[in-house]
């Protein structure tokens, strides 16, 4: 009854509300249809930021990581968006926060995670099969013609080189030196001198926080409330499923078209999930 007299209060009186834009980074990183990636959450944080008069932007990660460009790129936007209209980013960790989704996180002011979430895994990783001995004890012969002597580097159904894996390796340094880099850009001082920090291990929310990967402990709505009343309102933007999903063809989609691409997407995305126990 009171929130319905409540309209005919003058606005002048009315106890204002402070809104909180939400946006949800859920999922594996990665250029896909399903992926998180700068194209299908882009308009989400345009809206989030799109108000000056806004107090703080909130962004809920879970997120096991992926692609190392696309979590660039999108920690990268919310950094501009932040900077362009001078609005603090808090975060808050869910299951995972690790690896590209601890990176997504470094794009905060502050960042929080329950006890029981995994934080870290700031590493570089890549993995793949063999097939060499499979090939021959089937008899199929394996014909690659290229221009170039490296363009079949690491190929399955070839011995593996040293010459392969030390360039492979070198990518990987490289990629894991900006990994290092932007962690100690954002958290500074914070961060405990610890010799695995860098080494791709993880850690739950607790320890997460001796370390200084994040600043505290606690759930979205608390920490929201705490900093800006219990009336604080929350106000969700999802990323974007493009028209047709909007539509609701997603699934009519999925079972005519690339039904080989979204099995091999929910392989390697639950091989990502697994390989923090969950």
């Amino acid at each position: 009854m009171m929130k319905n007299l409540a309209r005919f209060i003058p606005k002048l009186l009315r106890r204002s509300r402070v809104v909180i834009p939400v946006v949800r980074l859920n999922g594996a990183i990665a250029a896909t249809r399903r992926g998180l990636s700068l194209e299908n959450v882009g308009d989400a944080l345009e809206k989030a930021f799109a108000k000056p008069s806004t107090k703080a932007v909130a962004l809920s990660i879970n997120s096991p990581g992926g692609s190392p460009v696309q979590s660039a790129l999108i920690h990268d936007r919310i950094s501009q968006l932040a900077a362009k209209n001078d609005i603090k980013v808090l975060v808050f960790c869910e299951d995972v926060a690790a690896s590209g989704g601890y990176w997504l996180a470094t794009a905060g002011d502050e960042i929080y995670a329950n006890a029981s979430s995994i934080v870290g895994s700031i590493g570089v990783v890549a993995a793949g099969f063999g097939f060499v001995e499979a090939i021959d004890k089937l008899g199929i012969q394996r014909r690659v013609y290229t221009a170039g002597k490296n363009k079949s580097i690491l190929d399955p159904f070839k011995p593996e080189k040293k010459s392969d894996i030390d360039r492979l390796k070198s990518l990987h340094l490289e990629i894991h030196n900006g990994f290092i880099d932007q962690v100690k850009s954002s958290r500074g001082a914070k961060l405990a001198d610890d010799d695995d920090m860098f080494t791709g291990a993880f850690w739950t929310g607790g320890k997460a926080k001796e370390l200084g990967l994040i600043d505290g402990l606690g759930n979205m709505h608390d920490v929201l409330a705490e900093k800006f009343g219990p009336e604080v309102e929350l106000k969700v933007f999802e990323r974007s499923s493009g028209l047709l999903g909007k539509l609701g063809f997603t699934s009519q989609l999925n079972l005519t078209a690339g039904l080989g691409d979204d099995v091999l997407e929910s392989v390697e995305t639950r091989a990502l999930w697994q390989r923090y126990g969950l």
